[in-house]
């Protein structure tokens, strides 16, 4: 036969108790049973009612233990009637054991608003019940059963509290853990992107100007088939490629950062401008470029290396730009320092018919250059402009805030 499924009431919580809980009211009950059928009671005679009636408190916090975890609230209110009940009877300690497991339960189990209350309400009853027997038999004894209702009802309550403080406490301390680990999961994240687009920006600005002028080179030589123009144009390849492993392995000796027969080689400064453009004038002779260099500096102006660096790639990307891209004419780069700001600037030609091939561009060049005035809380335009007389231009302006380091140092 089929079994039939049981009623969805009897899926709930409160009818799925614990292990240990059962196994807690299983043995609270046959230690009453055995302690009623021995004739040990906590209380002293009561003949209005016959001893059986002893056995109605104890079931009922035996039946109430079940629940300690799954509804304590409602297993202590049941348990606070049945241990008041118990108190007009014969009595059973099994009974006033389980009402201070049942207190404990509540605290421990229960809601983090009865947590804080029913210590201080235990507290309060123990307080009156023992002043009130005081003041009613003016007997010393009566201490006595303040002392045993502070021990079945605040002692449990004050333990239970305690221990659910320090689960709390541990609880929270995982997850700061946790928060905190998360935390620096995701800084070593973002400072492996944050090294990888440096890196990136690094190789694009030094490989990428020796690349350019050998696509525009080696075209030119397939293109034009005289002997001249090819020996010219192999010269002008070999020369950047050498100067461009040199750059490869000035890269590869930085990121080693001096391990083993790596040495890093200190960073380009502005101080190399004029070899720069000395070769931009080179590469783009064919192109009908010129090249010119405002330096408008002040003398023994210390820049920041970042500062200088930025710079640099500034300028180093531009022309390699205007190799690629711009119409014959001048190329036009300026420094210039005024309050606390490094102004650098490169115009070419724009919009012109430009002889001879030119090289693909992949716009990686103005977003890095970007990236590095961002990284200095600086600003950066870039695009076309018009001079006073009317001719187009591409413009490249960079401002870099910047302190003046020679100035800090002691005279």
């Amino acid at each position: 036969m089929p079994r039939l499924p049981l009623p969805r009431s009897l899926h709930h919580p409160l009818f799925q108790p614990h292990r240990d809980d059962v196994l807690l009211s299983v043995g609270s009950l046959l230690g009453g049973l055995v302690l009623w059928f021995l004739g040990l009671y906590s209380q002293g005679n009561r003949h209005l009612l016959p001893g059986w009636v002893t056995l109605v408190p104890l079931c009922v916090l035996a039946a109430m233990e079940l629940l300690r975890r799954t509804a304590p609230q409602f297993a202590l209110a049941v348990g606070t009637l049945g241990v008041i009940a118990d108190q007009f009877t014969w009595g059973n300690i099994a009974t006033i054991i389980m009402f201070a497991d049942l207190v404990y339960a509540a605290v421990v189990y229960g809601t983090p608003q009865a947590a804080r209350r029913i210590p201080i309400t235990t507290g309060m009853v123990t307080l009156a019940v023992t002043i009130g027997f005081l003041a009613w038999s003016r007997d010393p004894e009566a201490l006595l059963v303040g002392m045993v209702t502070g021990l079945i009802s605040f002692a449990p309550a004050l333990t239970g509290s305690i221990l659910r403080n320090h689960r709390e406490a541990a609880v929270a301390a995982r997850l700061r853990a946790e928060q905190t680990a998360l935390l620096a999961e995701m800084d070593r994240a973002q400072a492996v992107v944050a090294e990888r687009a440096r890196m990136a920006r690094e190789l694009h600005d030094m490989v990428a100007n020796h690349l350019s002028a050998i696509a525009i080179h080696s075209t030119a030589a397939l293109s034009i088939d005289t002997p001249e123009t090819s020996s010219r144009a192999l010269a002008v390849i070999r020369e950047n490629s050498v100067q461009g492993l040199a750059e490869m392995r000035r890269l590869i000796g930085l990121l080693r950062a001096g391990d083993g027969d790596g040495r890093p080689t200190a960073a380009p400064t502005l101080d190399g401008l004029e070899a720069l453009l000395a070769q931009s004038r080179t590469f783009g002779a064919d192109s009908g470029l010129t090249f010119v260099l405002d330096d408008a500096r002040p003398a023994g102006l210390g820049l920041p290396t970042p500062v200088e660096l930025a710079a640099y790639r500034i300028v180093q990307e531009s022309l390699t730009n205007a190799l690629k891209h711009a119409s014959p004419g001048p190329v036009a780069v300026s420094l210039a320092y005024a309050d606390r700001t490094l102004t650098v600037s490169v115009t070419s030609p724009f919009g012109g018919e430009r002889p001879g091939p030119r090289a693909p561009g992949s716009g990686a060049g103005l977003v890095g250059m970007q990236e590095r005035v961002t990284l200095l809380d600086g600003e950066l335009e870039a695009g076309p402009a018009a001079l006073d007389d009317g001719t187009k231009i591409w413009q490249v302006r960079a401002l870099l805030p910047a302190e003046n380091e020679s100035e800090e140092l002691p005279t």
